[in-house]
């Protein structure tokens, strides 16, 4: 079936439907990955979004078996298909992969979600860069844009997104002498697995959640990942204001590094069209090193916003975004970027390294 893609300014592009052939609305954006779809487009951080990749070629390698219930195994990063649509120049439906069981397209259609490929996504990239990101709907050829901006399938980013992404209970994972609480504001399961690997014992909660009593029970905190504007995360801003009043060791993730500069007083901004690739260059502002990083997020910290105690700790080498903050005199953390990023960069993996021997340092006797 013939599909239609058309940004909020009027551009417009055709292609054709794989997977389900429904009308949907969200935030276009673009990731610059070459591989890793599956790891993609379960990642809860593009919840509401309708995805474009850049790689023109999508679905050589299949997708691997739906894996069991309440599992957190790789390489999902969650339950489900987070993105509300894909965008792809060219689709590859005969797969080939010794652990693939189906292909792209037939994923997409057992989760409802809509994907189009013949656009030229090289120019819609172009565009998106120049113009910034945007409202996008992606329907069949056959009906108008008044029509389907009336009947698409839509996510309310400032309230509905978070419950979404959020887990329904608190779920332990893991043993070991270090436990860690996982909040989680569409946390990947990758978070949790990096943990596990290390011996830790995980405290997965809702951002919703009373964390206070959650984190007596814990020796470090990890403010995971998510989607949407974290000025909208009030309440979870305010828990960890609080959670910060207790002295524990504190790391963010992404989303977690925002949440934990607004929690220190400070302030966060849009960007233009956000970090989304696998190859991103930060600079560790304590060491002089650079590392290349996985990141996927649209928001960023104002470092000037920051209070006089705390500092910045990486910078973004191509654009001179901020990548991670740090307290100048107590145990809190975070970064921009992905450290569990699998498969890679593995390049700042001993950054959990380093919280976990802090949080054993200081652990709860």
């Amino acid at each position: 079936m013939k599909a239609r893609l058309v940004l909020s300014d009027g551009t417009h592009f055709e292609g054709t439907f794989f997977g389900a052939s429904r009308v949907v609305g969200g935030e276009a954006v673009f990731n610059t990955a070459m591989t890793g779809y599956t790891e993609t487009l379960t990642d809860p951080s593009y919840a509401g979004q309708i995805l474009v990749a850049t790689y023109p070629l999508i679905g050589n390698y299949g997708v691997p078996a739906p894996r069991p219930p309440r599992s957190v195994a790789g390489p999902y990063e969650s339950h489900k298909i987070q993105v509300q649509g894909l965008i792809v120049q060219t689709y590859v439906d005969d797969f080939s992969h010794h652990e693939a069981a189906r292909s792209l397209g037939q994923w997409l259609l057992e989760e409802d979600v809509p994907a189009v490929s013949g656009i030229d996504t090289r120019a819609l990239t172009r565009h998106l860069r120049e113009k910034g990101t945007m409202h996008a709907w992606v329907f069949p050829a056959d009906i108008t844009l008044e029509q389907a901006k009336t009947c698409a399938s839509t996510v309310d980013m400032r309230h509905e997104v978070f419950s979404r992404v959020a887990p329904a209970e608190v779920v332990t994972y893991g043993d070991g002498d270090v436990t860690v609480l996982l909040v989680d504001a569409g946390a990947k399961d990758n978070l949790v697995r990096s943990l596990v690997e290390r011996r830790v014992r995980v405290i997965r909660a809702p951002w919703h959640a009373s964390l206070l009593p959650l984190a007596e029970r814990s020796d470090g905190i990890l403010i995971g990942n998510g989607p949407g504007d974290p000025r909208d995360l009030g309440s979870l801003v305010g828990q960890v204001r609080g959670l910060l009043a207790s002295g524990t060791p504190v790391f963010g993730v992404c989303l977690g590094n925002q949440i934990l500069a607004l929690a220190a007083g400070g302030d966060t901004y849009k960007l233009p069209y956000g970090h989304r690739s696998v190859n991103q260059p930060v600079q560790d502002l304590l060491t002089g090193r650079c590392h290349v990083t996985s990141q996927n997020h649209g928001f960023a910290v104002k470092e000037d916003s920051l209070p006089s105690d705390w500092e910045p700790w990486f910078v973004n080498t191509n654009d001179g975004t901020n990548e991670g903050i740090r307290s100048r005199s107590m145990p809190f953390a975070s970064v921009q970027f992905h450290p569990e990023a699998h498969p890679g960069p593995a390049d700042t993996g001993y950054l959990f390294d380093d919280f976990l021997r802090l949080a054993g340092a200081m652990r709860k006797r």
